[in-house]
């Protein structure tokens, strides 16, 4: 049985590598069969820690006013403002209503029906959740939350019922990707799922099934820059500490490294030939390293997704090959998923010319959703199962 070890990237920690793992064993052998993942979990031993408790980090600053002019070319933009304030769409209708005024006896509130709605979803866990995967529970807490939001009575007083409806499921589906990326979750669902989900609630909720990606999209795109800028200066502390992880692994595997390959090289050892080693981000980069300094003739196919490693090696950065050095000899064949909206992710081929194969997957998207979006990705494993040796 072909043996496949799998190397996680920056910034994940137990249970999340665990989890991570499980999906992708999951997603590869679905397509492929049988199949033995081995995981490599590097992140306990040798991963970046904060030593003295966050004391390197700045306080908040203040909020800036600075408004920006997005320019998007689909909804990803549209998508990135919604992950870094997931009630900008909520708070830009609530600005159009009218100052409240006294209401007349046997009134009903516009806003009754749709939060009868929403508790009645988060009391009954009827939802529609399977397409989030891992993140489906996280649904129902996000539902009775934007139930009481004070802001849906004064959106539902200017909006038509069904643009209402659409408007808080996406916000529904933003809040639990945006609390998933604040908490470095190593997985989070492609944008053809996350828009199941989102068209699937706006249903629940009252809307026809005509679709998700319609009603305040073109409202929410005209300031996706200025909220996005305002949520990130309001939260700057709690991002750094989020992002340390990921930043700090970087930084000390480039400079203490030896110790995650040799371990590599070890577990390695103890397989048999056909071996694969797939790395998602600063894994691809440790599978790399490995791979060139040391000959492992049992390793027939090596798989990066979202990894750096191209651009380590043409900036002169990769501790294993400086350019215009060329891969070894002994080097395996080397397949490279890159999404084109990942920032992260770069391409090999033309540093190496018939030593790489790159292929673009597209989750749909936004960055960074997009480097975590890889092992929901069907064709992901499509394309790994078309290469195993």
């Amino acid at each position: 049985m072909p043996s496949v070890v799998f190397i996680h990237g920056t910034g994940v920690r137990e249970p999340g590598f665990s989890a991570l793992t499980g999906r992708f064993a999951a997603g590869l052998t679905g397509v492929r069969g049988e199949v033995c993942v081995v995981p490599y979990y590097w992140g306990g031993p040798y991963g970046a820690t904060l030593a003295a408790g966050g004391a390197s980090l700045p306080p908040e600053a203040g909020m800036s006013r600075g408004i920006t002019e997005a320019d998007p070319d689909d909804d990803t933009e549209a998508w990135a403002a919604l992950y870094a304030d997931p009630d900008a769409e909520l708070v830009l209708a609530a600005s159009g209503a009218n100052p409240a005024v006294e209401r007349p006896p046997g009134f009903v509130p516009p806003e009754q029906k749709i939060q009868a709605l929403l508790s009645s979803l988060a009391a009954e866990g009827n939802l529609p959740v399977a397409e989030l995967g891992e993140l489906g529970p996280a649904l129902a807490r996000a539902t009775a939350d934007l139930a009481a939001h004070p802001f849906l009575g004064p959106a539902a007083a200017v909006l038509k019922p069904d643009d209402l409806a659409i408007l808080t499921a996406r916000s529904l589906v933003a809040r639990v990707i945006a609390t998933a990326l604040d908490d470095d979750v190593p997985f989070i669902p492609v944008g053809d799922n996350r828009d199941i989900v989102v068209d699937r609630l706006a249903q629940a909720l009252g809307a026809p099934p005509q679709g998700a990606e319609r009603g305040l999209r073109t409202l929410l795109l005209r300031s996706a820059g200025s909220a996005a800028s305002r949520a990130v200066v309001r939260r700057r502390r709690a991002l750094t500490q989020a992002s340390h992880p990921a930043a700090g692994d970087v930084l000390r595997y480039l400079t203490r490294g030896e110790r995650v390959r040799a371990d590599l090289r070890t577990l390695v050892a103890g397989l048999e030939a056909p071996v694969t080693l797939v790395g998602h981000s600063l894994g691809g980069i440790i599978a790399l390293d490995t791979l060139v300094t040391t000959p492992m003739p049992q390793v027939r196919l090596l798989v990066t997704a979202g990894s750096q490693g191209p651009f380590l090696y043409e900036s002169g950065s990769l501790p294993s090959l400086i350019h215009p050095e060329p891969l070894p000899s002994h080097m395996p064949e080397w397949l490279n998923l890159y999404d084109p909206r990942d920032l992260l992710g770069f391409i090999g081929a033309g540093l190496f010319p018939g030593r790489v194969t790159d292929i673009a997957v597209d989750s749909r998207q936004p960055f960074p959703a997009a480097h975590s979006a890889y092992w929901t990705n069907p064709a992901v494993y499509l394309h790994i199962a078309d290469h195993l040796p």
